[in-house]
């Protein structure tokens, strides 16, 4: 594995759908690149889950704000990791998304 396949890795991650159309649209014979790109399509589709979710959770008072901010870190944490374990060589899944980006068949 070069260089190359973990700088896409990273972006895969790091820019989540973005990432996952660069990697796929330059690097989609690379396995690595891609393991992570698909992470990343995961990790921006349960962002986007976790933001109606915390739209409507707004609108409970204090119990509402707290469950929002709990559900954004454990998002902020899972995309941290997924960027950390993108540059280690390795193909870690993410937890809570990894199993889901399995799924995706490209």
């Amino acid at each position: 594995m070069g260089k190359d396949s973990k700088l896409f890795a990273f972006l895969g991650v790091f820019l989540t759908v973005i990432g996952f159309i660069i990697v796929y649209a330059t690097q989609k014979k690379d396995k690595y690149a891609m393991f992570y790109a698909k992470q990343g399509l995961v990790l921006f589709i349960a962002w986007v889950i976790v933001s109606i979710i915390g739209w409507i959770l707004a609108f409970i008072p204090v119990i509402g704000w707290i469950l929002g901010t709990i559900l954004y870190l454990i998002l902020v944490v899972a995309w941290v990791l997924g960027m950390i374990y993108a540059l280690s060589d390795e193909q870690k899944e993410i937890p809570l998304i990894g199993t889901y980006a399995r799924m995706i068949k490209v």
